[in-house]
């Protein structure tokens, strides 16, 4: 079975270099890029209008965004080796502080909140994976050892009780947060593994990179369970959608796909650019119909909905 998505609108030139990230939150999305500024637009009205920039929030650019699920706080990385801290209040992102635990660039790389915002990980450099408190001066209150490859990629479970993160050299960790301990090293995809993604019910993690392959993994028994297969270039962006019922990813050349988790097959590919997507994104839904975004070298934010659904 396959769907259909149609693009509603694409943001030409959002921003004046490649977009790397794009974090979601009710109303909005929040894009990072090569520049020096965030930008938020917003997603409620039908020209996703400009809604608020960042001037300046990171020097030499924005690599990785993330909003906590509440839609109220979000961390943002920089090339430089800042991580700042973003509130959502009175109708306005302001920040509320930095990361600034040895910060240096190469010692924050990818980032993850927890679902209300409080505690911040991060992968480094040498492998590391770091766990902050946001809400008590940002101090560092966790940090997990790998084998010392680059992390490339990270992500948290709803429920609090996992970090997983994925390496240079293919490998792929679970940690426990409540022990401090590694819950699993999964079977490794070989090659970088550039992005990692827990379902919403938290049983499932997807996890892709260089090797095209996006492999499906069992929370609980740290088994893989699926490879899906079907892309042709490195995978950059996995998003699991609100019921866990499809995954979105982007690839180097341009492609994005959606799959069915419960047929383990592709349901829909877009090609309209055959420049790198770094990011894709499901919108929170409303009404009937889904909604994704992706975004990349082409500098624009395009938008898909469902043909079916009102």
């Amino acid at each position: 079975m396959s769907k259909q998505y149609l693009t509603t609108h694409t943001i030409d030139n959002a921003h004046i270099t490649d977009i790397f990230s794009l974090a979601v939150v009710p109303g909005q999305i929040i894009s990072g890029s090569g520049s020096s500024s965030i930008q938020i637009n917003s997603t409620s009205e039908q020209d996703f209008p400009l809604k608020q920039t960042l001037e300046k929030a990171h020097k030499l650019g924005c690599h990785h965004l993330v909003a906590s699920k509440d839609g109220l706080k979000l961390a943002s990385a920089g090339f430089e080796g800042q991580c700042i801290i973003w509130n959502f209040n009175e109708g306005e992102w302001k920040e509320e502080g930095r990361i600034t635990d040895g910060n240096k660039a190469g010692e924050t790389w990818a980032i993850a909140l927890s679902k209300d915002g409080q505690y911040l990980a991060s992968t480094t450099h040498d492998g590391r994976v770091n766990v902050w408190d946001t809400k008590n001066n940002g101090q560092q209150i966790q940090s997990f050892e790998t084998k010392g490859s680059y992390g490339m990629a990270i992500d948290m479970s709803e429920d609090g009780k996992f970090t997983a993160s994925g390496h240079q050299n293919g490998s792929i960790y679970i940690f426990n947060n409540s022990t401090g301990r590694l819950q699993h090293s999964l079977p490794s995809l070989v090659k970088p593994v550039r992005t990692v993604a827990f379902s919403p019910a938290c049983k499932l993690l997807a996890a892709a990179g260089d090797s095209k392959v996006i492999g499906l993994y069992d929370v609980s028994s740290g088994e893989q369970i699926a490879n899906l297969t079907g892309h042709g270039a490195w995978v950059f962006s996995v998003d699991w959608s609100f019921t866990g019922e499809y995954l979105l990813s982007g690839a180097f050349d341009g492609k994005t796909k959606v799959w069915s988790i419960d047929t383990r097959n592709c349901v829909a590919t877009h090609a309209e650019t055959d420049k790198t997507i770094w990011a894709v994104k499901w919108l929170p839904k409303s009404g009937k119909s889904e909604m994704f975004a992706a975004a990349g070298a082409n500098r624009s934010i395009s938008f898909y909905r469902e043909a079916t659904g009102g």
